[in-house]
């Protein structure tokens, strides 16, 4: 489940048999064998719904005996899940499968979530079951969904198992026609990262409310990987501590004039105005953000010294700046666009200047997959780059890479604060953003927090300098000053 949670536009390729991600449900299916396979769930489904002469089954038949739907619905469940199932499952008429001392409980709640795995058998399907609380998760979730990982990688059904299965979950009121998917589902339109769709996108994820971020982020209102030099030490010590890293990595000082794209509630700005005297302009294309960061700019009397822009930093024209941060908004570029984005914030630098670039990462990139639960649900367009490939992207921009650092770890800590807030947070949280939502954060952090404590993604700090004429850099000749 942790690299399918994590799989922004598809994981890379795992060759069929290997343990671990992806393994929620089913692997993604091709395009062809995914038409396949909804071509043979209608057909069935309609030849079994022919043989009903128009009146299905009633569900009341198993009223007498529980264990009846466990019974029919275990050679699916096996299928979905392995044959060892390490979980405990129980469906909508309490009968179970599975280990009944496992610290974790899947809850099949209607017979609609089955309806939904199998018209998508991915992740698609399990997610928007989570979302609309067709399937619940009581217990440990890590446990969890830690055991979907392991199940199958592929979910391999024959002619003759199709059958059988699906006459069995037609008794049971599991076929019909596709569900809708959940409105909170996001579907883009136009070309992908162009200015308009990725005004949306932002939107999408961003203008929930900033009192729900509140909630889940803390007093710091920072949306990315926080720096820990103790896992003891509060969210709030471990976020000023990550932008006062950025800040000694960019060499700011007093008199310097720093850009902070995607600059979300204004956190990076404010501190490095703050704490080291330099002028600062962020940008960000969510109105919520940068109403509450120009507020708060305000209240803090900054705004001599601080400018938060509702602005796509590609239209900042002939600015220039000695310094640019990029902290947690380089996922939103796409692989397409990597070469102007970093063309654009080459242009935007003195010679001399410094780009520090924030992002969560993934060994080999990513592909785009259309069945992907955070491209549905939490950023749309998304993607997570290989480092070697943004390593690459800079060079060919004219910046010299100067420095790499890996935070995955800090990473996995900083998302396991933010679900202690949400859950404790809970029900004030579903009054804000509404149950479904709440969920679909609960299942992304989730999920997140497995992904990078197994390593599968990880989040990388990349430090580019755009030389001087001469070739002069302006770097110190050790790390010393910002390790």
């Amino acid at each position: 489940m942790s690299r399918t949670i994590w799989r922004i536009c598809g994981s890379p390729s795992v060759p069929a048999g290997t343990s671990g991600s992806g393994r929620l449900v089913a692997s993604s299916l091709t395009s062809r064998r995914r038409r396949c396979h909804l071509a043979r769930v209608r057909s069935t489904a309609l030849s079994i719904r022919a043989s009903w002469h128009g009146t299905p089954p009633s569900f009341s038949r198993y009223a007498g005996n529980v264990a009846k739907v466990a019974e029919a619905l275990a050679p699916l469940v096996h299928l979905l899940l392995g044959p060892d199932i390490s979980v405990h499952v129980r469906l909508w008429d309490d009968s179970t499968l599975g280990d009944p001392a496992s610290p974790a409980t899947v809850v099949v709640r209607t017979p609609h979530a089955l309806r939904r795995i199998l018209y998508q058998p991915n992740e698609l399907g399990f997610s928007r079951a989570i979302v609309t609380g067709e399937i619940e998760i009581e217990g440990d979730a890590f446990f969890a969904l830690r055991a979907l990982d392991a199940a199958p990688p592929e979910l391999r059904i024959g002619v003759r198992t199709w059958a059988t299965t699906l006459k069995a979950t037609a008794r049971l009121g599991v076929l019909g026609p596709p569900l809708p998917p959940p409105p909170e589902e996001a579907r883009l339109r136009g070309g992908a990262h162009s200015k308009s769709r990725d005004a949306v996108a932002i939107s999408h994820h961003y203008d929930v409310g900033n009192q729900f971020y509140r909630l889940v982020l803390g007093p710091s209102m920072t949306y990315s990987c926080a720096r820990f030099v103790d896992p003891s030490v509060s969210l709030e010590e471990a976020q000023a501590a990550k932008y006062e890293l950025i800040c000694n990595k960019l060499g700011l000082r007093p008199g310097l004039h720093l850009l902070d794209v995607g600059c979300g509630w204004g956190g990076m700005a404010r501190h490095a105005a703050t704490h080291h005297g330099v002028s600062a302009v962020g940008v960000t294309l969510s109105t919520q953000q940068q109403e509450w960061a120009a507020q708060r700019v305000g209240e803090e009397h900054l705004g001599e010294q601080v400018e938060i822009r509702l602005q796509d930093y590609r239209d900042l024209g002939g600015e220039r700046y000695h310094a640019v941060s990029s902290i947690g908004m380089f996922e939103h570029v796409g692989k397409a666009r990597l070469g102007q984005y970093f063309d654009v914030l080459f242009a935007l630098l003195e010679p001399g200047g410094r780009l520090l670039n924030h992002a969560i990462s993934t060994p080999g990139g990513t592909d785009y997959d259309d069945t992907s639960f955070l491209l549905r649900y939490v950023f749309p367009d998304g993607e997570l780059q290989d480092v070697a490939t943004v390593v690459a992207a800079m060079q060919a921009a004219g910046f010299e890479v100067r420095d790499v650092e890996a935070l995955r770890e800090h990473y996995a800590l900083t998302l396991r604060r933010w679900l202690d807030n949400l859950e404790a947070h809970w029900e004030e949280a579903v009054a804000l953003v509404g149950t479904a939502r709440a969920r679909i954060w609960r299942l992304y952090m989730t999920g997140s927090v497995l992904s990078f404590e197994k390593g599968e993604i990880s989040i990388h700090q990349i430090l580019g300098v755009k030389p001087a004429s001469n070739g002069a850099s302006r770097m110190p000749l050790t790390r010393a000053s910002f390790a």
